[in-house]
């Protein structure tokens, strides 16, 4: 990852960690005088929050280690797998206690004491938490471009940027889903409706871990670079002249800002050994040029009918073993 991404990445991870830490605290305070469970619940849900992104912050730095021996492509992917322990993280812990929680406190409803100090304790997280949500979501829109904002998550490398956006958006709706339960628990007198609104918390919890494991899952599994990739690499690769068939381009992300790609290419039959060693060494120059993410190039000379290919096609009428 380049150094100013990489500098925006763990300004927003720093962000949300420090708005959690804070209100965690005054979270559970104001639990323990109030007796409200959905205060409570977020004051657990804050304390996963910190945790997560403490996972991803440490993620970042094992990512960063230079390839060795065991490792020849090095250590990217390790973030992928924290961003996939954070998505079981907040499923087992923060939508399972909250739900516990609130079950419990339905069961054994408790009448709640001082509502405008739960007020605002909230009202205070709205503001830090909205914080945290705006500079992730101004750093998400600076790296999508023009791209659409559900294909361009779909389409992310990098899951620490989303992730801390789908957490503090999740805390967002907690936070007011947590308002609304205190209220109506007052309102209404019946204590019952306080624990309503922690099982919804987990619920909203649950949905978006889901949703934060399938994308964390097909990251560490290994996704390919994006269409317009794989299209420079191939159309630099298929101008040379003694290229006569791009047989297929694949590639793999090692890290967000890493991708290993290895080339299948059908080179002029009379063309000699060593011209032929030199030319992949002008295209393995000119590819890296083009694009600083190919961290990893391999070019195979390979006859264009002994070339193996993939019957399904991808999106944009690629086929797959080209992504």
């Amino acid at each position: 990852m380049s150094a100013s991404k990489q500098g925006e990445s763990n300004l927003v991870v720093l962000a949300a960690l420090a708005a959690n830490l804070g209100i965690a605290v005054a979270k559970f305070i104001a639990a323990g005088i109030s007796g409200s469970s959905s205060m409570l619940t977020e004051g657990f849900h804050s304390v996963i929050d910190s945790l997560n992104q403490i996972l991803l912050l440490y993620g970042q730095k094992r990512g960063k280690q230079p390839p060795d021996e065991e490792h020849p492509f090095g250590y990217g992917r390790e973030l992928y797998f924290w961003a996939f322990v954070v998505a079981i993280l907040i499923f087992a812990a923060g939508a399972g206690i909250s739900v516990y929680e609130g079950y419990e406190h339905f069961i054994h409803p408790e009448e709640l004491t001082n509502p405008t100090l739960n007020y605002v304790v909230l009202g205070v997280a709205f503001v830090l938490e909205g914080s945290s949500w705006f500079i992730a979501m101004r750093e998400f829109n600076v790296t999508r471009g023009s791209v659409g904002w559900w294909q361009s998550i779909r389409e992310s490398k990098d899951p620490a940027g989303f992730i801390i956006l789908f957490e503090d958006s999740a805390a967002l709706a907690g936070l007011i889903i947590a308002a609304t339960g205190i209220w109506a628990s007052h309102y209404f007198a019946d204590p019952r409706l306080d624990g309503i609104a922690s099982i919804a918390i987990g619920l909203v919890l649950a949905l978006v871990a889901i949703f934060l494991a399938r994308e964390a899952k097909g990251l560490l599994i290994g996704e390919g670079a994006d269409a317009a990739v794989v299209a420079k690499v191939r159309m630099i690769v298929d101008r040379y002249p003694d290229i006569t068939t791009v047989n297929h381009v694949r590639t793999i992300h090692t890290a967000p800002q890493r991708i290993f790609v290895a080339i299948s290419a059908d080179f002029r039959d009379t063309l000699p050994m060593g011209e032929a060693e030199t030319l992949i060494e002008q295209i393995e120059a000119e590819l890296k040029a083009a694009e600083p993410m190919l961290s990893s190039i391999y070019i195979r000379p390979e006859k264009a009918e002994d070339a193996p290919r993939l019957n399904v096609e991808a999106t944009e009428g690629a086929p797959i073993g080209d992504r």
